[in-house]
């Protein structure tokens, strides 16, 4: 039986502060039977389009009571320990482009590394061929857990990606507080597509195997699977919905005093993180790891709209809490699914749910249906061009406090003409201008400290995203005259 997520410390099954009376009865219908399914989404466009993610390496569409193969990587991909193929995000515009972004550990021995890959669709099916990293591997040596595992598409269409700190025990490699490790971490990829290193965006994280966004307001959270005190869900409110936070691993887990052997936790204490949200304890026998879901906003669920849904591997139970009140609103849902690997959301907001040992369940309310009617099926474009951005700077070294200039150049360019183009001082946004006549843009940022740019400029139904080249510019004193 597939044990994902499995702590080195174990702990019983799921206890909470406190319950509430269940709400109206839900029930579960089964979509489909699966190879160790681990996670399933659906086409942007068309959320009778799901997409079930198998471990070993396979996506299965499945539309109309039918499932088809989508896409095999199965010779990429490694299934040792708690690794293999465990998520996949559709780019928005996946009808017109049919870009998807999957999640997997490769063959490399000692241990996986991570990919971030791009594959193309071509109506029902992405050939093996189009399969392509977008990010360097992540290097996950040694041991073989506490992968992370998620995409999901955010504000901007930034493709943001959850890593676990390595595996083992206590953070014994030193990375959720370690800056310039990816590993325990929250990404983002600001425009995903040529090969570029995502930024940090959130830190102190073990495992943080399943994330999602609120599809109503954008809010971030995030379930983190413990040791062997506590289970946690973070949160973090949008519009920054978690960037530059640091949610405490290994220095505190939960809100308990962790192991705290990052060097990075010398001198710091409670206030310097981010609390969860909610926890639950995790007494040593038997096991618990959480498993992260939605905020279920889709339709006919009634009073389970607006409340957090999430569940526990070895409690195998599905349980939901207020965001307003967590601890006093937490309550089982009713419904139990064994071996419980991840919940899923389609693209009008009705949540699933998979088992490892096989089956994917809808959860299902008053209605299942959709309000709105259901898209024809995509029609991909075959000939999208790859966009390239120049970037120049006038003058690499600029006095103190003065503004620099520089200019970014997109191409091709027919019919481009007042397109965006952002400008980035590393992770952080400076500015957006408008493409000229004759497709540039310029910006004039101050230089206080020595700063590397990097320009960016979004896809469409045309033109695949790009990013340029790094251009660096030096404050320089003033000279004296004497």
């Amino acid at each position: 039986m597939l044990r994902v997520l499995l702590k080195l410390t174990a702990g019983v099954v799921l206890c909470v502060l406190a319950t509430t009376a269940p709400a109206p009865a839900l029930t579960l219908e089964q979509v489909g039977e699966f190879e160790e399914p681990i996670y399933v989404t659906s086409d942007p466009g068309n959320p009778d389009r799901l997409f079930v993610v198998e471990r070993r390496g396979t996506v299965v569409l499945v539309q109309n009571g039918e499932t088809k193969p989508f896409a095999d990587i199965r010779t990429k991909v490694s299934t040792e320990g708690e690794g293999g193929l465990l998520s996949i995000a559709l780019s928005p515009d996946f009808s017109r482009s049919g870009r998807f972004f999957l999640y997997y550990t490769d063959t490399d021995k000692p241990a996986g590394e991570i990919h971030v890959a791009e594959m193309t669709a071509s109506g029902n099916s992405a050939a093996s061929s189009t399969l392509r990293d977008v990010i360097p591997s992540i290097p996950h040596p040694e041991d073989t857990n506490h992968y992370g595992g998620q995409l999901q598409f955010g504000a901007g269409g930034a493709l943001f990606i959850s890593t676990g700190d390595g595996g083992g025990g206590d953070d014994e490699h030193h990375n959720s507080q370690n800056p310039t490790s990816l590993l325990g971490k929250i990404l983002r990829l600001p425009s995903p597509g040529p090969l570029a290193t995502p930024a940090v965006w959130s830190r102190g994280l073990r495992n943080p195997f399943r994330f999602s966004f609120d599809r109503l307001n954008g809010d971030l959270w995030i379930g983190d699977v413990g040791q062997g005190k506590k289970e946690e869900i973070d949160f973090a409110a949008a519009p920054g919905a978690g960037e530059g936070a640091n949610f405490g691993w290994n220095c505190f887990e939960g809100t308990l005093p962790g192991p705290a052997t990052d060097p990075e936790c010398a001198g710091t204490e409670a206030a310097d993180f981010v609390p969860p949200l909610f926890e639950y304890a995790n007494p040593p026998a038997d096991c618990a790891a959480v498993i992260g879901g939605y905020v279920a906003r889709g339709p006919g669920l009634a009073d389970l709209y607006g409340r957090y849904v999430y569940g526990d591997l070895c409690a195998s139970e599905v349980r939901s809490f207020s965001p307003s009140f967590p601890s006093l609103s937490d309550r089982s849902e009713g419904l139990e699914i064994a071996n419980l690997n991840s919940f899923g959301e389609d693209a009008c907001g009705r949540l699933y749910a998979i088992s490892g040992e096989g089956p994917v369940y809808r959860l299902v309310g008053e209605t299942s249906s959709c309000p709105v009617a259901t898209p024809a099926p995509p029609h991909y474009d075959p000939a999208l061009v790859p966009a390239y951005v120049a970037i120049r700077a006038v003058s690499r070294k600029v006095k103190r406090n003065r503004r620099g200039l520089i200019t970014a150049w997109v191409t091709p360019c027919d019919g481009r003409r007042g397109d965006p183009v952002t400008l980035w001082r590393g992770q952080r946004n400076v500015g957006t201008g408008r493409l000229d006549r004759a497709c540039s843009v310029r910006f004039r940022p101050r230089i206080s400290r020595r700063s590397s740019f990097r320009a960016t400029v979004r896809g469409d139904g045309y033109y695949l995203p790009a990013i340029s080249r790094k251009v660096t510019i030096k404050p320089v004193r003033r000279h004296r005259h004497r």
